[in-house]
């Protein structure tokens, strides 16, 4: 492992094979910010619903987020974050952030969507990070911090994607948890936020007081809130998102912590397994009576935050 990690696009495939293998509002309103353009966005979404949809969300629910891992086209990103509705933007930042060569688009993509009423977070993480969390302090978040342009940080490590989440899986989590302890000692008043996949609820894990619990659990004490990847492009019934989404949000109505959920556009293959689990292919009026399905659902959960699109490319590679 260099001791240069660097900030990459998640590694989802693996999440969906960890996946397949285990085939609040008031809350969210304390812990997690949400941008002064909801009530424009929410009108914005309404426009790329089909006419005939007759399911109905709360506004408050309706709160939308996106992962913007591509910076290079700031512009173009932003309008497509008000023509979508986006209420948060997670904007994938490098090391080294204030010398880097991508800060001025960045900024530019900072700069537009606050004007816009959009939040902005620090996206980043690599499994390598568990094993430098110094570095990722000292290289990461702390040029992230001094840069003045985001609101609060939003972390994807994705640990399973390590040689050693199969041979001696305990002390990687450990290390995340720790890593995660490292990050909230740094951050200032900045809130951590962090992707989760939906199956970290059957993960052990040791709590702070050396009783049992379980990753997803621990992950929520240390952070502001978490992303699911709740990957199905399906609503209810079995399998669907509202299914194996149902263990984060209850742990989070539990913990006091808002819990938004992921939902994929990209093309990840060409499975059964594959196409459940992204939007990939269809247009965003289908995508979004699904979505309006999950924000009724999912609202009888106090812990319910909204909802979070995977990516800002595939988003924008959709038809209407």
């Amino acid at each position: 492992m260099s001791t240069n990690p660097r900030v990459r696009r998640p590694r989802h495939v693996l999440a969906r094979v960890a996946g397949s293998l285990l085939v609040a509002i008031g809350v969210a309103a304390a812990t997690l910010a949400v941008a002064p353009g909801a009530a424009a966005a929410s009108k914005a979404r309404a426009a790329t619903t089909s006419a005939s949809t007759t399911v109905t969300t709360s506004s408050t629910n309706d709160t939308r987020a996106m992962w913007v891992w591509d910076t290079s086209t700031p512009t173009a990103t932003v309008d497509l974050a008000v023509s979508a509705g986006i209420d948060q933007l997670f904007v994938a930042v490098p090391p080294n952030l204030t010398t880097s060569s991508q800060l001025p688009a960045i900024r530019t993509l900072a700069d537009r969507a606050r004007a816009a009423g959009i939040r902005v977070d620090a996206l980043g993480g690599d499994p390598g990070w568990v094993d430098n969390p110094t570095w990722v302090v000292t290289y990461w978040l702390k040029p992230a911090r001094s840069s003045g342009l985001f609101t609060g940080v939003h972390i994807d490590i994705e640990p399973y994607s390590t040689p050693a989440w199969t041979s001696d899986r305990p002390t990687v989590v450990a290390k995340y948890l720790a890593l995660l302890d490292k990050l909230k000692a740094n951050a200032g008043t900045y809130p951590i936020e962090a992707d989760i996949p939906f199956w970290f609820n059957t993960i052990p894990a040791t709590a702070t007081g050396g009783g049992a619990s379980s990753l997803d659990r621990e992950i929520m004490k240390r952070t502001a809130g978490v992303t699911v990847m709740a990957y199905r492009n399906t609503a209810s019934g079995p399998d669907g998102t509202l299914d194996i989404a149902a263990a984060a949000l209850t742990a989070g109505a539990a913990l006091g912590k808002p819990v938004r959920l992921g939902q994929e556009t990209t093309y990840l293959g060409d499975t059964p397994v594959d196409a459940k689990q992204t939007f990939y292919g269809w247009t965003r009026t289908n995508m979004e009576t699904q979505l309006a399905q999950v924000n009724v659902g999912a609202a009888a959960y106090a812990s319910y935050a909204g909802l979070a699109i995977h990516s800002a490319s595939g988003y924008a590679a959709m038809a209407p």
